[in-house]
This record gives C-alpha cells, sequence and structure tokens, in this order.
C-alpha cells in the first residue's frame, strides 16, 4: 500500500512538471522573419543601456519586454537559440527580430543573413521586466504564458533616438548645435528626473527609424540609444 501510494505520488510530481515545462512555453509567432547585427554594433549600448556583445545570446525586439526570454527556431533546418531581448529593433518592413551573431551562428542563418523563424516566449530574467511589462498595461508580473499578450499591449509605434546624455545644459546645447551644423532634423532636448539633458532626434514612426539611423551613421553619429515614446 505505501509502494502504491509513493508511485502515485512519484507519477504526480512527474506530471506537474511536465505540465509547468508545457506552459512555461508561448508560442508568440509562429511564421516571422529574423536578421541579425554583428560587427557595426560590437561595443556600442544597448536599448537598455547595456553594451551590446556579439558573442552573447542576445535580440533586438520591437515590443517585447526588456530581459524577456524568446526561443527562435529555424524553420528551414529546426535549430533552437534562447535568446534575451536586450535592444529595440528590427527598423526593416518586414523583420520580427535581430538576434545577435552568436544566435544567428546557432540556428544557421549566417550565410542566408535573414531566416522564417518560429518565436517563443520562454519567460523573464530579472526584475526589469516587470516594469516594461507594467508599462505595457499590466497590473503584475505576469507569469510566462502572458508575455505575448502584454507585449502585444506595448506595440510601440513612435520612437525618439537619443544621441547624447549630459549633466550640463550647456554642453547639450553644444552637442545639438553641431548635429544641426551636420543637418540633423527633429531634434529637442529632454531632461531626466536626476537632471540629465538628453539631446534627441524626436518623435519618428517606425518605418522611417532605420533611414534616419543609417543617416546617423553616414554623419559619425554613431552612440546613439532608440527609445519608445511613451506618450
Amino acid at each position: 500500500m505505501r509502494k502504491s501510494i509513493l508511485f502515485l505520488a512519484l507519477s504526480l510530481v512527474l506530471l506537474s512538471a511536465d505540465v509547468f515545462a508545457s506552459a512555461a512555453l508561448s508560442v508568440y509567432k509562429s511564421s516571422a522573419v529574423a536578421s541579425y547585427y554583428a560587427d557595426k554594433y560590437h561595443g556600442r549600448k544597448t536599448s537598455n543601456g547595456e553594451v551590446f556583445n556579439m558573442y552573447d545570446l542576445t535580440a533586438a525586439h520591437k515590443t517585447l519586454p526588456f530581459n524577456t526570454k524568446v526561443k527562435v527556431t529555424n524553420l528551414s533546418n529546426g535549430k533552437s537559440v534562447v535568446v534575451r531581448i536586450n535592444d529595440r529593433g528590427p527598423f526593416v518592413k518586414g523583420r520580427e527580430i535581430d538576434l545577435s551573431k552568436a544566435a544567428a551562428v546557432k540556428i544557421g542563418m549566417i550565410k542566408s543573413g535573414t531566416a522564417k523563424v518560429s518565436l517563443e516566449i520562454i519567460g523573464s530574467d530579472g526584475a526589469a521586466s516587470a516594469a516594461q511589462v507594467q508599462k505595457a498595461g499590466a497590473s503584475e508580473i505576469p507569469s510566462a504564458s502572458d508575455f505575448a499578450k502584454n507585449a502585444d499591449v506595448a506595440n510601440y509605434d513612435r520612437w525618439n533616438i537619443q544621441l547624447g546624455a549630459f549633466s550640463s545644459r550647456r554642453n547639450a546645447a553644444l552637442f545639438a548645435a553641431d548635429a544641426q551644423a551636420a543637418g540633423i532634423k527633429r531634434l529637442a532636448y529632454q531632461t531626466t528626473k536626476s537632471g540629465i539633458v538628453r539631446v534627441i532626434v524626436k518623435d519618428l514612426p517606425t518605418e522611417k527609424v532605420q533611414s534616419v539611423l543609417d543617416a546617423l551613421e553616414r554623419k559619425g553619429f554613431k552612440d546613439y540609444l532608440v527609445r519608445a515614446r511613451k506618450d
């Protein structure tokens, strides 16, 4: 009798583990286009303030909260990789996610440059994502299966590009004058609660972000951050 009870308890534990494992995986997109970015951005800041390392398993996405873990599967060969969202993009029409070079190698898409993939939400890594989800309209930290729903709520379509951040308003003004002289348009100042003055290119629609970034690159403005507008 005791053996039967023990066997039943063990079976329930294993069943619970299987249920949890399946519940932790939520299909976000069954078919999407992935691209990757590498050397050109290696060592630069990502949109969440980290330094981009093309050898880390990370990715850029326009709407998923920072630190969301996503399983990316290449539909042409079945290879998968789990990445952490720490940047915004890609800002090219038709593309859903921008993988680091290391992640692209894992799923065999280096030669092709892009690939049809499926995206599955694994969960989150760290408390920062909770704040992002709250901003997206959730009242509490979601379960793993809620991430796709909350990401849809946070479907940002307007963006600011931060060109520089200064503790002195005078230095910010000098930088802005140089940027204006270089032909950069839509410049504005943004002051944080701590008194830091940001010089930004203000209020861009999604479809124009990439062309503006390309223009900034050509003019030598390479230390930028892309931020979703919160208003």
